[in-house]
């Protein structure tokens, strides 16, 4: 196996185990427990993890992915006045053990988006403002975490004024575009297990 293969599975072994907390770590750690100078691209790194993640876990892998895509849909059907879009591993179909839910919402007063998910059952375990700063601009976005059935849940609520605003991902190069509450629907109709991980990265 070449030098920046082994780099990269080693990166994605770390990961897998959470030894390493981002992509950045896991490949200068991997890369100096192998002696080695090639970095490979968090996209190579992510094309292993995937692999890793099929031979640990096999068809559990897969009866996870349809539960979690189930679960997305009745939150989302739920939040369907604000827009919903299912993003992360669960929309990629990546997702592995550990992983969660993540949902994007939009709305000008979050303590909505709160009160909704109490009305509708939903235990929220923990609420967090973040603010980030990305090309001069600063953004913030209320995070709201719930635990449901097994498997943890991320709603994210950010201003309207930022719907059709798709950040560009750092791993496979696309836009993080998601899936709405309708196409979400006609996945798990026509394809519950669908991924949408581009052939090979983006520019």
């Amino acid at each position: 196996m070449e030098s920046r293969r082994r780099v990269a599975r080693e990166a994605a072994l770390l990961l897998y185990l959470g030894a390493a907390k981002d992509y950045k770590e896991a490949k200068l750690e991997a890369a100096r427990s192998l002696d080695a100078e090639a970095l490979p691209s968090n996209y190579e790194v992510a094309l292993e993890l995937d692999a890793l993640a099929d031979e640990m876990e096999g068809e559990e892998r897969r009866r996870r992915l349809r539960e979690m895509r189930g679960e997305a849909l009745e939150l989302m059907r739920l939040l369907s006045a604000f827009n919903p879009r299912l993003i992360g591993s669960v929309w990629r179909g990546t997702a592995r053990r550990g992983s969660d839910i993540d949902i994007v919402v939009y709305a000008e007063h979050p303590e909505e988006v709160e009160r909704l998910l109490r009305e509708g059952g939903y235990d929220i375990e923990e609420v967090e403002e973040v603010v980030v700063h990305k090309g001069g601009e600063i953004k913030g976005s209320h995070h709201i975490y719930l635990g449901l059935n097994g498997y943890e849940a991320e709603v994210v609520v950010r201003h309207p004024d930022e719907m059709g605003r798709y950040e560009r991902c750092e791993i496979y190069g696309d836009l993080k575009r998601g899936l709405t509450l309708r196409e979400l629907e006609r996945v798990m109709r026509v394809d519950p297990l669908r991924r949408f991980v581009p052939e090979r990265r983006m520019r």
